[in-house]
């Protein structure tokens, strides 16, 4: 994996754990150690779903980049509706509380989500190859009058 792709990856699950953290307390706080295990639950869940996908789309980036953007929306949509079949299938267990997982769904993809796009916004990607050839000027430079 290349040094951006993991400097992404990175700076998207780091932030994702730490509010997972935050989660699992306040639900361990709310709803005792059954709250807290459902938290640390759907915290990791988010982190593994968004992570494979992170790795999917970088991969799909560097193959086939005229599908990135069709790609991405495809992932996302897919990832979101996995996460909500997940939450749906535990609703009614008893092995954690599904209040507190379905929170911690949703508060760490919000996370997910918020910290990809301020490592977009932050990382400086070139989108226009600079020329090779150096003191190369343009043939039509517009009129001369």
């Amino acid at each position: 994996m290349p040094s951006n792709d993991v400097r992404t990856l990175l700076h998207t699950a780091v932030p994702t754990a730490a509010v997972g953290v935050v989660t699992v307390a306040v639900s361990a706080a709310l709803a005792g150690g059954k709250g807290a295990i459902g938290a640390a639950a759907g915290t990791l869940v988010v982190i593994l779903f968004m992570g494979i996908g992170l790795g999917v789309l970088q991969r799909t980036a560097k193959s086939l980049p005229h599908l990135f953007q069709s790609m991405g929306l495809l992932l996302y949509t897919t990832e979101l509706l996995l996460l909500f079949v997940f939450v749906a299938a535990f609703k009614d267990t008893t092995l954690f509380n599904p209040r507190a997982f379905a929170a911690a769904v949703m508060v760490a993809t919000l996370t997910w989500v918020a910290a990809q796009i301020r490592v977009h916004m932050k990382t400086k990607i070139l989108y226009v190859e600079p020329d090779s050839s150096a003191g190369k000027t343009p043939q039509n430079m517009g009129s001369s009058t």
